[in-house]
């Protein structure tokens, strides 16, 4: 059985997510970032739904203490936060987060993104990747994460190597929000919204392109979606 942590010191938003989730998955419950790290540690669970906004250390420093940890980096967080403003869902990203969903929230949403991003996390739920892949002056090594853009060398968390991944092994395939939303976060129709693609995209262009407001590996065909092209 999947296990999840759930860390909220709202104890009523806690347990109202653990009483959903229990029918499914095991889940333990924390009410600080503190402590999330020490469950985390000693139980490794399957996905973690992470609070921001704590008392003591917030969300995005517990994530960041993840992504660093060699154990727990590639555990999916999810963050469920009242921080809804672009520039808060850029942070979490940026954090490490692979989703963000924001309160006030609706149940069944969130366990379908739940599911999603266990599916993802299954040997069943994920397609045979090659040693490396590369398309278009980017070199994926698919056993580290890291991408060589021929000048640097950079590491990608899950959720961008995923996302990477798929463009690159489709060239010059042209991929709307909607369809990647699909396709990679394996969400239903009408489930997750465009701005988690946009945001991953945007972040790594940071990461991966010279100038990321001129792209050259990760391109815009507009009105349509997003492409690798082949050279």
């Amino acid at each position: 059985m999947p296990s999840i942590l759930v860390v909220d010191d709202e104890e009523l938003v806690a347990q109202t997510i653990e009483h959903a989730l229990r029918r499914e998955y095991q889940v333990w419950v924390v009410y600080s970032a503190i402590e999330a790290l020490k469950v985390a540690r000693r139980t490794n669970p399957d996905l973690i739904i992470l609070d921001i906004l704590m008392p003591g250390m917030d969300g995005l420093e517990a994530c960041r203490e993840l992504r660093r940890d060699p154990v727990l980096k590639s555990v999916p967080i999810l963050f469920l936060t009242a921080l809804g403003r672009v520039e808060d869902r850029i942070e979490g990203f940026e954090a490490g987060a692979d989703d963000y969903l924001t309160k006030p929230f609706d149940i069944r949403e969130l366990m379908l993104r739940v599911r999603a991003i266990l599916r993802r996390g299954t040997a069943e739920g994920r397609e045979a990747k090659l040693p490396q892949l590369e398309v278009g002056g980017l070199l994926l090594d698919c056993r580290t994460y890291q991408v060589d853009t021929g000048e640097q060398k950079v590491l990608l968390t899950p959720v961008e190597f995923d996302l990477l991944y798929h463009l690159m092994s489709h060239p010059n395939d042209i991929f709307s929000s909607e369809r990647l939303l699909r396709e990679v976060w394996d969400y239903p129709t009408d489930v997750g919204s465009p701005d988690l693609v946009r945001m991953h995209i945007k972040n790594l262009r940071r990461k991966i392109e010279p100038d990321s407001s001129n792209p050259r590996f990760i391109l815009t065909i507009p009105r349509h979606g997003y492409t690798v092209a082949k050279e």
